[in-house]
């Protein structure tokens, strides 16, 4: 429509005037372009995600070659460190682990062997005869012939599930779009109105006709929503990269966040720390508890909360833990860093906790067998400085107590079953630890010597600890409205008990991806809304989990840091990545990407996103009464037939440079203290409710009278038609300085808010300066035509907007008396 205005002003011969409409069209696609462009680019382009070499063996010869050019049917050597380069059927392994968490959502390495799988479509996790690409190898070797490459492996289907995804608009958007629309109709249904009532009427020419109606255009066009719409989620991202730890790769997708009814997230280093940590120790006589979290080693044994002395058990129990163990914590700039598994670590930081560093010479290094998944545990032979030879072994509890009962034909295995189930339904990792004590000649360890029995010391209950800030920021989430639930791989019972110390919700239901399965649409939607933990999923249950929340009508975010997570991360309303230990295609599929990997950084960023959707509301709100007065004058004065009170580009000045600098004071407006209280608000509404689209017209009206009574009183007057016409302009300036007092917050204008917004004033002031440039300075007045309007202009101008702000405020008191 601004384009259509420029041309006939053109066609006019007011040149001025089209190159202000030109000028204005620009300014509005620059800010929405350079604001977009600005936020994408505040995350790098995804980086090659496969290794750049692979081993194969060719017409006998082994030989390195670009992965790229690996083929089906190729036989590749795999060693720790390696990156799987295709899908690979092993058949031949030497104690080889492989990394798959970014694919499995498994925290633990996987043991990988070649035995072949009597199951039917075993899951991921479970297909221990396969290497997967991208991948790693953490340790040991192994040999396998390729099966998949390209889109055909595992991870070619997930990127082939994200580039069908299609992004969808945002709420906002789609409010925006409504609104848009809906103005538009309005716009041009009532200038066709005016101008066939103007042109049958006969009171102007044709090109005055034309003219007044291209002011009616260009005056109810609210030309700063755009720009002003870019600016504030602009700061929004800004502050929220700089002060949140939160990079928004697109302007619409801040404010999203706030009105998410649903968060699907992750639990493995997303709720939890991914750092294993006993909390329990259950010897033969005594129960402990164990203090501190993570692998910082702080914290200390005891017992019915009193510390403990060490015992010979006990210290032989942390001992055994400690050198069973194919891992090293090393503190690395004031930071416990973990090479190995999350579970060795555990024994690690335990026996720090209790021994300190002074003890770990005691023992020497014998033989060490590796953890097998057939067999389920790791044994370390080990000389004491005594010269006493000791096999130590720690592994599944099943394993372990019916080898202990070899040895001891009165081990009550009830009773150690009992404490295993104890500590499962708590939601820990339960492993036993035990020894045997072997002759100087054994040098090896072997599955025969285990089998002969080992000496039971003892269980530990071991924990993925929750991150400080989950539980906090689940209680905020379910104040405000928004559910959280969560996927993992884990087995359902350690997921619910999980959830339920996390305080998810206060019911906890749980379903394993294969029972969504087997559930047909509807029964899937309900399980879906019903259930608060899903355990056991595949890529596919997460995507086709988020996909159902949608279809019921909910604004869903999804977090993930993994390969399997992307297709989930694409499809959902806002997908957040985590910006450390995610992985590149999760990152490149997400709206969002947390720099902290802290799940408790969603809270401040949903709140900030409330804050946005709040003000960007409040500036719609303000802006559309000024432009519809604006047009408003204009139909009024056709109709009356009276002289038209103001130019085309005294509106546009109107609605573009007052509407922008004015409502920068939107992007500096804190948030309501109730904003994390509030439930989600509905998407499927407008953006405006009944009650604001009533205010909207009875303000409009009432700057539109107030600007053609001062109008038709100073010309009635003997005041010339440019100095009553510059009066006008800064009536309805006035009246939009003062109305932004009142609709900046829901508080009434005299309270505590009135002064937390000190930018507010100060461009109030830069618009004062602005109006009195418009008003006194020769070429402005030229451009604008205007004239200096002295003490009388002003005094009707501010004497308008006290007018204003006063029936504003008591409409403010009325609403507010209703809603209670």
């Amino acid at each position: 429509m601004l384009i259509f205005s420029a041309i006939l002003t053109l066609l006019l011969q007011h040149f001025s005037d089209s190159f202000i409409i030109v000028l204005v069209i620009f300014i509005n696609a620059f800010i929405g372009y350079y604001q977009e462009a600005n936020a994408s680019n505040a995350l790098d382009k995804i980086k090659s995600i496969l290794a750049t070499n692979s081993t194969v063996y060719r017409d006998g010869h082994r030989v390195d070659i670009p992965t790229k050019d690996v083929v089906v049917g190729d036989v590749v050597f795999l060693e720790a460190g390696d990156k799987v380069p295709a899908d690979m059927r092993l058949f031949d392994t030497d104690n080889v682990r492989i990394q798959e968490s970014s694919l499995t959502g498994e925290s633990d390495s996987i043991a990988k062997n070649a035995e072949v799988i009597s199951s039917d479509n075993p899951a991921l996790a479970e297909q221990t005869n396969m290497a997967f690409a991208y991948t790693s190898v953490t340790s040991g070797s192994a040999t396998g012939v390729v099966v998949a490459t390209g889109k055909d492996t595992e991870i070619g289907r997930i990127s082939e599930n994200i580039s069908q995804t299609k992004d969808s608009k945002t709420p906002l958007m789609r409010e925006l779009d409504g609104l848009g629309k809906w103005v538009s109709y309005v716009i041009i249904f009532a200038s066709a109105l005016l101008f066939l009532l103007g042109f049958f009427l006969e009171t102007y020419s044709l090109s005055v006709l034309s003219l007044s109606v291209v002011a009616m255009i260009v005056g109810s066009i609210p030309e700063g929503l755009p720009a002003t719409t870019s600016v504030v989620l602009s700061r929004g991202v800004s502050d929220m990269a700089k002060n949140k730890n939160t990079i928004i790769k697109s302007l619409p997708a801040v404010e999203t966040l706030g009105s998410v009814d649903v968060i699907a997230t992750d639990k493995t280093g997303t709720l939890t720390k991914n750092e294993m940590t006993i909390k329990d120790i259950i010897l033969n006589n005594h129960t402990y508890q164990v203090t501190g979290n993570g692998y910082t080693p702080k914290g200390e044994i005891i017992e019915n909360g009193n510390s403990v002395q060490m015992n010979d058990t006990l210290k032989l129990f942390l001992e055994a833990g400690n050198e069973a163990n194919d891992a090293q914590l090393n503190q690395e700039n004031d930071k416990w860093v973990l090479n190995g598994e999350p579970t060795d670590g555990a024994f690690l930081t335990a026996y720090t906790k209790a021994l300190g560093t002074s003890n770990n010479d005691f023992y020497k290094e014998i033989d060490l067998l590796p953890f097998d998944s057939n067999f389920r545990y790791i044994a370390k032979l080990v000389d004491d400085k005594n010269g006493q030879r000791k096999l130590f072994i720690k592994g599944s509890p099943d394993k372990l107590l019916s080898l202990a009962k070899k040895v001891d034909k009165d081990f009550d295995m009830d009773k150690w079953n009992r404490q295993v189930e104890t500590l499962s339904a708590q939601g820990k990792r339960v492993i036993a630890v035990g020894y045997q004590n072997v002759d100087d000649s054994v040098q090896a360890i072997t599955h025969e010597q285990i089998k002969q029995g080992v000496h039971l010391l003892g269980l530990a209950g071991i924990i993925d600890p929750p991150r400080e800030s989950v539980m906090k920021a689940l209680r905020e989430m379910n104040g405000a409205g928004i559910a959280v639930k969560m996927i993992t791989g884990d087995n359902p019972v350690t997921a619910k008990a999980i959830g339920e110390q996390l305080g998810l919700a206060e019911n906890i239901h749980a379903v394993t991806g294969a029972e969504l399965d087997g559930m047909n649409k509807e029964e899937f939607k309900q399980a879906v809304l019903d259930n608060q933990v899903f355990a056991r999923t595949t890529p596919q249950n997460k995507f086709d989990i988020i996909k159902s929340l949608q279809d019921s009508g909910k604004v869903t975010a999804m977090t993930g840091d993994g390969i399997n997570d992307a297709p989930a991360l694409k499809r959902a309303d806002i997908g957040v990545a985590m910006g450390n230990k995610g992985t590149d295609i999760a990152k490149e599929s997400a709206d969002m990407v947390l720099t902290d990997d802290k799940f408790g950084t969603l809270s401040p960023a949903i709140k900030e996103g409330r804050r946005i959707y709040d003000n960007i509301k409040k500036s719609i709100q303000f802006l559309l009464p000024t432009s519809f007065a604006e047009g408003l004058i204009v139909a009024f004065t056709i109709l009356m037939q009276n002289d038209m009170p103001l130019q085309p580009t005294q509106l546009l000045w109107i609605n573009m440079v007052s509407a922008i600098t004015i409502q920068f004071a939107f992007i500096f407006e804190p948030g309501e203290k109730d904003l994390m209280k509030q439930k989600p608000r509905k998407t499927s509404g407008s953006l405006l409710n009944k009650w604001d689209g009533i205010r909207i017209g009875w303000l409009a009206a009432l700057m539109a009278i107030l600007g053609i009574i001062a109008f038709e009183l100073l010309t009635a007057n003997g005041f010339s038609d440019v100095f009553a016409s510059t009066v006008v302009v800064n009536v309805i300036v006035f009246a939009k300085i003062f109305y932004l007092f009142s609709i900046r917050t829901k508080q009434p204008l005299f309270s505590k808010t009135l002064f937390s917004n000190p930018q507010a004033f100060m461009i109030v002031g830069i618009m004062i300066l602005l109006q009195l440039g418009l008003t006194y300075i020769p070429f402005m007045q030229g451009a604008f035509y205007t004239t200096g309007i002295g003490v009388i202009g002003w005094t009707i101008a501010v004497v308008a907007g006290i007018i204003v702000l006063a029936l504003a405020e008591i409409d403010k008191f009325i609403s507010k008396k209703i809603s209670e």
